[in-house]
């Protein structure tokens, strides 16, 4: 590829680092198959004079690419396009249990020789977009959960359709853009329907939404629908202080730091776990069948969405991915 061609690509006058732009550009030639293993890329020198750029910005360009082993140098020859490295960015809300589950069987089901670079946002706006900004260019795929805030569709525009996957929650997608993705609306709504027998047995339904959980608030629309379609008393607690478990009140709890207060609160008042007060826990993890006898969980399946991401990473002729994992109740004791 010639410099003329480099220089009708290359947009100088983004906000970008030259630099960055030119390590952007060739990772993205190679990944689509438009720069191929083995062709030679302009020296330092052309590069330079033909983009009217610095010989250090152009150097350091193409160091960065030796790093990251896109290119390399040949002594008196010049630097060569390499064999195109599958390499993942995963970027996760937090790394809690049911995020190691999913992890776990990701990284089992690809290749063992595939580096995954994980990160995390915390559901902090300005880490999530610097993450995604540092990482543009590096990767053959991205694997990313996002979450509610307006500024994430212009943020991930800029990585390439066919590169990204959202996961877990269904939003902010656009058309091309792959995902996986568990429903926290009606998918709640039928899970909890399967075992309304169950749940009828209960004086009150209490669902437990604190202040510090990020939790979408589609799930409350829906318990709340789900409550007046088959009118059982109910009531939502948006305040953690408020919490206070009482004989004969089943509650549905998003957080398992209200989980284990529910615990200490049902062994501090000789409450029944199942029988006395019950609880339905959100999201599965490996030690809540083994907790008090058991703990009843609503769950999409990490494992399947773990498993069925490093499908998108692995094969790269498959198209566009739109997969639900099923949400279903765990029944165990505590219900």
């Amino acid at each position: 590829m010639t410099v003329e061609n480099f220089k009708n690509i290359f947009n100088f006058n983004n906000q970008d680092l030259k630099y960055k732009q030119i390590e952007e550009t060739v990772m993205t030639l190679v990944q689509e198959g438009k720069l191929k293993q083995g062709e030679i890329l302009p020296s330092v020198n052309e590069m330079s004079k033909g983009c009217a750029l610095s010989r250090d910005t152009v150097y350091k360009a193409y160091s960065n690419l030796k790093k990251h082993g896109l290119i390399e140098s040949v002594p008196n020859r010049g630097y060569f396009v390499c064999k195109p490295e599958c390499k993942v960015f995963l970027l996760l809300d937090t790394f809690k249990a049911y995020k190691e589950v999913f992890y776990h069987s990701f990284r089992k089901a690809l290749n063992a020789d595939i580096p995954i670079d994980i990160r995390f946002h915390h559901y902090n706006i300005k880490v999530f977009e610097t993450a995604v900004k540092e990482s543009l260019g590096h990767y053959s795929k991205y694997v990313i959960m996002n979450f509610d805030d307006n500024k994430i569709p212009k943020i991930i525009s800029r990585i390439p359709k066919e590169k990204l996957l959202l996961i877990d929650w269904n939003i902010h997608t656009r058309n091309g853009v792959s995902k996986i993705w568990q429903d926290f609306g009606q998918g709640v709504y039928d899970a909890l329907k399967e075992h309304l027998d169950k749940i009828k047995k209960y004086e009150k339904f209490v669902f437990l939404y604190p202040e510090f959980t990020d939790h979408p608030k589609e799930t409350v629309e829906y318990f709340r629908k789900f409550c007046a379609d088959f009118e059982i008393n109910n009531q939502i607690l948006y305040s953690s202080a408020q919490f206070d478990v009482k004989f004969g009140e089943l509650y549905f709890l998003v957080s398992d730091r209200t989980l284990a207060e529910f615990l200490e609160q049902c062994q501090r008042k000789g409450l029944l776990l199942g029988k006395s007060a019950g609880v339905i826990s959100y999201n599965e993890t490996p030690m809540k069948k083994y907790v008090s006898g058991g703990i009843t969980v609503l769950s999409t399946d990490f494992r399947m969405m773990g498993q069925q991401a490093a499908e998108f990473v692995k094969n790269t002729e498959k198209g566009f991915t739109d997969i639900k994992i099923p949400t279903k109740i765990l029944l165990r004791n505590s219900l």
